[in-house]
């Protein structure tokens, strides 16, 4: 059959030509890495040992799986950016175009008095000359969207958006009595619920993108998209890091920081672990059994929106493991876009996750999205300062959140160590 080289590619419902060029990549290399993983075990099998060229070449192509990964990352990222100057978020749209026009006035040339009359026109009190004005709500948006394409736990958990600084979220420590009864039997009395709070404060969270005066007079560069994109990363690292191993004291609280139980004894506001049997290593035997046993940890109505959080390092060493089938238990994403799979549950990579080594926690498994809050205090505010760093002009530009884990039976880890 003739192909049409000439032809553009065809460019599939939300995924572009290079995304589809990279995942076709990453395939390709999966399998080489496949056939040289299953050379390596066969010679180990025959001679008790690796050829050491076949273990080199194995790495190499592991390291090129990674950079295919990052590739399709970065370009879910670039494809999950909304357009700017969405003017339908506003129920006003006259209003949204002199808000945008008054900000960028504020940003290019530091004239604050149509900010002010905004604000003031508004009734607004989260801004002001010391604290700086909010931004419009389409740069808000870009923030939080770029934020959710490239924070892993973000993408995973709930999020509440708050005008308060601390969310407070009312749960039943014990349900109210309930029982069968007769059609003319005696209705007893039955005890009421007794109820407990969680509390996640909002953190500030900031940034300080510098800019030349010579950027600020370009008119032809969006000053809106200049800052979300300056921004979003530094506050992506940062939130991802609390997010995973935060200790809560003026940050997040992230779900390694709760204290961690083994699963049989596991109670309220703890975290249950299943244990690998060996420290800082797999078991010696069928070692992907404890993913099962991880799996499984979970009750029914957790486990079927369960999800597989780990780090690169981690994800590298399961993507040897085989089945009883010789079949290969971590499959590479479907689509363009997709998440790799592993024993029929999304994996995500989170750097933030610690390596394998002994007593680490090195994976989570849980239904992140009833499991773990996010909590956005609504607004994001720039300061400018154009005296501290002369001849730069600074944008110290904050944001408030929190988070915490809500539902401590919707997260498992998995221990590498004795018991």
């Amino acid at each position: 059959m003739d192909i049409d080289t000439q032809s553009p590619l065809e460019t599939k419902v939300g995924h572009s030509p290079d995304s589809l060029l990279t995942h076709g990549e990453l395939l390709r290399a999966l399998e080489e890495f496949r056939a040289t993983n299953d050379e390596r075990l066969a010679r180990i099998e025959r001679r008790g040992s690796a050829d050491i060229l076949t273990e080199e070449k194995a790495a190499r192509i592991d390291a090129a799986l990674d950079q295919q990964q990052r590739q399709i990352d970065e370009l879910k990222l670039k494809g999950a950016r909304p357009a700017l100057a969405r003017e339908a978020l506003s129920s006003d749209p006259l209003a949204a175009r002199e808000h945008k026009a008054a900000f960028e006035a504020y940003v290019r040339r530091g004239e604050s008095a149509a900010l002010r009359q905004l604000e003031t026109k508004a009734l607004s009190v989260g801004s002001g000359p010391d604290g700086g004005y909010l931004v419009p709500p389409e740069v808000e948006t870009e923030i939080g969207a770029r934020l959710a394409a490239i924070s892993p736990i973000r993408s995973l958990a709930s999020v509440r958006v708050v005008s308060a600084n601390v969310y407070k979220k009312p749960f039943m420590t014990s349900g109210p009595a309930v029982g069968w009864v007769g059609e003319t039997a005696d209705r007893l009395q039955t005890n009421s619920p007794v109820l407990d709070e969680l509390s996640f404060p909002a953190m500030e969270l900031y940034a300080m993108p510098a800019a030349t005066a010579t950027l600020l007079e370009d008119a032809a560069v969006n000053i809106d998209q200049w800052i979300a994109s300056e921004v979003d990363l530094a506050f992506a690292a940062q939130e991802g890091t609390a997010f995973v191993t935060g200790d809560g004291v003026n940050k997040p609280k992230g779900f390694l920081a709760y204290t961690t139980i083994a699963n049989d004894s596991w109670a309220w506001e703890n975290i249950g672990y299943i244990a690998t049997g060996q420290a800082g290593a797999w078991p010696a035997s069928d070692p992907s059994d404890v993913l099962v046993d991880l799996i499984y940890a979970l009750k029914a109505g957790y486990r079927q929106n369960g999800a597989f959080v780990m780090n690169r390092k981690t994800q590298s060493a399961i993507r040897k493991f085989k089945d009883t089938t010789g079949q290969y238990l971590w499959q590479p994403p479907a689509q363009p876009g997709g998440r790799a799979m592993l024993l029929g549950f999304p994996v995500i990579e989170a750097e933030d996750m610690p390596d394998i080594s002994a007593d680490a926690l090195a994976i989570a498994f849980g239904d992140f999205r009833r499991g773990y809050l996010v909590v956005d205090r609504a607004g994001v505010s720039v300061l400018r300062d154009p005296y501290s760093a002369k001849p730069y002009v600074l944008f110290y530009t904050t944001k408030r959140i929190g988070g915490g884990v809500q539902d401590f039976e919707a997260i498992k880890l998995l221990k590498f160590a004795a018991s």
